[in-house]
């Protein structure tokens, strides 16, 4: 009898690392979803601000013990600035965007983010880019485009808000790696914190309108759900692989379709669906010729 190569099993820690990015992905969704809802009542400004009350509240917490003057410390203040300011306009396009649109349709347009990462890696940060990753982005692209059918329907402004806030969030994640050059990861999360504080207080504040009771219930959600969602996949990331989790970080797209109906009824058209679908899966394709190539040069 031929002998069967048994695989190893999967370590408890990247199963936990698994089950944390799943849970960290259904928190943001929930927060998306209740940013939906605040969005009608409250000015957009006022939710991000509530939310990055908290975020420092929670970054200055868990850094407290390494020293806070120490982990501000940052090797490019500029850059970390305008990136944190960034990631402030990204959060509220798509917290407007989802004042208009079903959570699932803005989802399936940021999860093009990833494959407009890699576009745009080659220009900012030098990196190549082969003929199949292009492949991937080429579509992904037409996955977008299926979503937003141009020159078949009217393509709205809130729809054109969701496509401003995908090309940010990528070129978000291009100043993190920019960042990430010279500067730790804690002194990143701590700027970001900071930094879409003060740029918050700037505004929110003079477009406050008192919530009702039902209003500061929602307001403590955003908190509660974003600090949750953060703290469980920064914990992820400490005990698995990123490049084991990064594929399970597209379950918010369905996460996000669930919510958007048992909540809103909201249900996406066979174009949405097929448009998200072909992202999905060029994004997938995308990470795995990244592993294989991080896997070649390893062995060289």
């Amino acid at each position: 009898m031929a002998d069967v190569a048994i695989r190893p099993a999967v370590s408890s820690a990247t199963r936990n690392g698994i089950a944390l990015t799943l849970l960290a992905m259904l928190c943001f969704a929930a927060m998306d979803g209740v940013s939906k809802v605040l969005a009608g009542a409250l000015s957009i400004p006022q939710i991000l601000w509530v939310r990055y009350i908290v975020f420092t509240l929670l970054a200055l917490a868990v850094l407290r013990r390494k020293g806070i003057g120490n982990v501000w410390r940052s090797s490019q203040p500029l850059m970390q600035g305008a990136r944190a300011a960034l990631l402030v306009v990204e959060n509220g396009l798509f917290v407007l965007a989802f004042k208009f649109l079903p959570l699932a349709d803005v989802h399936a347009i940021a999860a093009a983010a990833p494959l407009l990462v890699i576009a745009l890696s080659v220009p900012m940060l030098g990196e190549t880019v082969g003929p199949r990753r292009w492949l991937a982005v080429t579509a992904g692209f037409f996955g977008v485009l299926l979503i937003v059918r141009p020159g078949f329907q009217e393509i709205s402004a809130p729809v054109l808000i969701a496509i401003a806030g995908a090309l940010l969030w990528a070129l978000y994640q291009i100043m993190v790696r920019l960042c990430a050059r010279t500067d730790n990861s804690d002194t990143t999360w701590l700027w970001s914190a900071v930094i879409g504080l003060l740029v918050t207080s700037g505004v929110g504040p003079f477009t406050w309108v008192w919530p009702d009771a039902q209003g500061w219930l929602l307001l403590v959600a955003i908190a509660v759900l974003g600090s949750g969602a953060h703290l469980a996949l920064i914990r992820a990331l400490t005990i698995a692989e990123a490049s084991v989790l990064q594929p399970f970080g597209y379950t918010l797209l369905l996460w996000a379709a669930l919510i958007g109906y048992l909540w809103f009824g909201d249900v996406p058209d066979s174009w949405t669906l097929t448009g998200a679908a072909i992202i999905l899966l060029s994004g997938v394709y995308a990470w795995h010729r990244e592993r294989l190539r991080n896997r070649q040069r390893r062995e060289r």
